[in-house]
């Protein structure tokens, strides 16, 4: 019998019934601003709740529209905000399902990582887990049928991150997502310095970004190892904070989205 992970934040971050949850994505997708005329490899996209982050996130995940039949497998990297995990966990479950259904996980390839010293499996460090949940509802409402492989990154190195993302690199097929929000509860203009300055960090592919700039930071910093090394081009997408969207002003939270694309073959 298949193991299934149920949504654990729908009705909190997100809508829990299915036609308000596909609406509020669609919707969100439908007033995003054109962006990527690349195919992105990857992306880093926030992950709090949708009145905060999702006008950023949507921004991401539009851009995808025009590959979503290509797309078949979604490599999800986000950081583990309940569990403390050493190394990055992958979970037992075959699948993980939200209100719009049901997304079968790519066990050849979970399977395929556990030979890494670093690699935990624990449903428990992905139970309760909103990084990478969240991600699903734009995910499902953007593309085709696809599989996922679900990475909660606990302290884990760059070049740990960065060698379970090259096991997955994989082809067009292929997109990896890490989750990430930046700077936590600044006040509003101290947070768009701080914010503006951890995006340029990123855009150089500095990979020592430090958790107190992006929750994500070590999936980050794993992604921009392997990005470098491949020689990706990023482009930030957007950038703002809860005090743009739905917070206020005194404690803020940031959030930006980048895209990552492979340069044109000229060889």
């Amino acid at each position: 019998m298949a193991r299934i992970r149920p949504p654990a934040v729908a009705g909190t971050f997100y809508p829990g019934d299915y036609r308000l949850l596909a609406e509020t994505v669609d919707q969100l997708l439908k007033t995003a601003p054109p962006t990527q005329a690349a195919q992105p490899k990857a992306l880093i996209v926030p992950h709090a709740g949708y009145i905060y982050s999702g006008p950023t996130a949507a921004i991401a995940y539009a851009g995808l529209s025009a590959w979503a039949s290509s797309i078949r497998r979604v490599v999800l990297l986000g950081p583990t905000h309940r569990v403390a995990v050493e190394g990055i966990a992958l979970p037992e479950s075959d699948t993980f399902s939200t209100p719009l259904g049901s997304i079968p996980l790519d066990r050849v390839a979970i399977d395929g990582l556990a030979d890494l010293p670093y690699i935990v499996f624990s449903d428990h460090a992905h139970a309760f887990e909103h990084s990478l949940e969240v991600h699903l509802p734009f995910l499902q409402r953007v593309l085709d049928d696809f599989t996922l492989v679900p990475l909660a990154v606990g302290h884990a190195s760059p070049d740990a991150v960065a060698e379970v993302i090259d096991r997955l690199w994989g082809g067009p097929e292929t997109l990896i997502v890490v989750s990430s929000d930046l700077s936590h509860f600044l006040p509003y203009a101290t947070a768009q310095q701080v914010d503006a300055n951890t995006c340029r960090h990123i855009l150089g592919f500095d990979t020592h970004i430090h958790p107190e700039q992006a929750c994500g930071a070590y999936p980050i910093n794993g992604l921009l190892l392997a990005a470098s090394r491949r020689g990706l081009t990023p482009t930030l997408l957007d950038l703002c904070n809860s005090g743009d969207t739905a917070g206020d002003k005194s404690r803020v939270v940031g959030y930006a989205a980048f895209s990552f694309a492979e340069r044109p073959d000229h060889g």
